[in-house]
């Protein structure tokens, strides 16, 4: 997946987590992912969150109480090439 093929919502989600240094072994729950955008958004920004899972520059680890997420570090240099292009 190029910067192209990345929705403005994938950006956003993704700029929201490395801001909040979720990487790799620290992770959030895909609720407080959602939180903070427009309610009318959210199915989308939920669609654009499991996309970002499907595609690897997200990492899923499914809990007890819910799903929680982080950015693959793997995939933090394309990344940040990605969100400073968009600047």
């Amino acid at each position: 997946m190029t910067q192209r093929e990345l929705t403005q919502y994938q950006k956003k989600i993704l700029l929201k987590l490395r801001r909040n240094f979720y990487i790799g072994r620290r992770h959030t729950s895909e609720d407080n992912v959602i939180k903070g955008f427009p309610k009318g958004i959210r199915g989308d920004i939920k669609k654009a969150l499991k996309m970002l899972i499907k595609t690897g520059y997200l990492i899923s680890k499914p809990t007890s109480y819910g799903l929680e997420v982080s950015i693959n570090p793997r995939m933090m240099k394309e990344i940040n090439n990605i969100l400073e292009e968009d600047r």
